[in-house]
């Protein structure tokens, strides 16, 4: 991590309906050790292939995710095994070779961060384990509560876009936490 470079003090917010999935992040950047701020240029959330990505942890992981990662292709079936398997040994050896894993008590180490693929959002966490939940929304970092909230005080609004629920996410984010910071970057990926 660099000075200002370390980054789970952030907000991702990704939202799926029946035509859609909607991924925003923030754009700053927090050094947990000394607290101090910089708004990045390189954004959080970005496609690679099929797939919206958004990350914390570290720009580090975040920038071998989307240039270095070459994406599995993506089955039509069985995503979650295609998930936990393919996807994630691609992702293993990519943060592998960048220099970014660790080795802690014996466990390889990486970094969280949100996948959405297939009309499906999936969290992958430090130890590479693919979490996936029940409910159309999900959220990372040290705003994640704050904008899981607002999902979900959101969900059933039809006159709202879905863009502007995750929008509103990061701005409650933004507000409730010192470690989330626009401008915000969103990215809209059609499910076919």
């Amino acid at each position: 991590m660099g000075r200002v470079g370390g980054n789970s003090m952030t907000c991702i917010a990704a939202a799926v309906d029946k035509n859609q999935v909607v991924m925003g992040g923030d754009s700053a950047g927090v050094s947990s050790a000394s607290l101090e701020m910089d708004i990045r240029a390189d954004a959080k959330v970005f496609k690679n292939g099929p797939m919206l990505m958004g990350f914390t942890d570290s720009f580090r992981m975040g920038q071998l995710l989307r240039y270095s990662l070459k994406v599995p292709p993506v089955p039509n079936k069985n995503i979650y095994k295609y998930m936990v398997t393919d996807f994630i040994n691609a992702v293993r050896e990519c943060l592998t070779d960048g220099g970014y894993t660790t080795i802690r008590d014996g466990v390889e180490v990486g970094g969280t961060f949100l996948v959405a693929v297939s009309g499906r959002i999936f969290c992958v966490y430090s130890d590479f384990q693919v979490a996936e939940s029940t409910f159309p929304y999900r959220a990372i970092g040290c705003g994640d509560r704050y904008a899981v909230g607002a999902l979900d005080a959101l969900q059933h609004d039809k006159k709202m876009s879905l863009r502007h629920k995750v929008l509103t996410a990061l701005k409650s984010a933004e507000r409730h936490s010192a470690g989330v910071a626009g401008p915000f970057v969103i990215k809209t990926m059609k499910i076919p």
